[in-house]
């Protein structure tokens, strides 16, 4: 049951961390990008498979 909790909250800040990342990415390029949920995914993809590798060494 646990589990289920920390990867639910976990997704949930991903998704908010990644949006804020891109965010701060398309400030410091001073443009939108055009494939902008492209790179959000690419984002979210390489944080949500770190994270997770974590949980799953915490949980046992």
């Amino acid at each position: 049951m646990t589990e289920i909790v920390a990867y639910t909250l976990a997704g949930i800040i991903l998704y908010l961390g990644s949006d804020w990342i891109l965010v701060q990415i398309e400030k410091a390029s001073g443009r939108k990008f055009e494939y902008r949920s492209l790179v959000f995914f690419v984002i979210i993809l390489i944080l949500a498979v770190s994270s997770f590798t974590v949980i799953r060494a915490l949980s046992g």
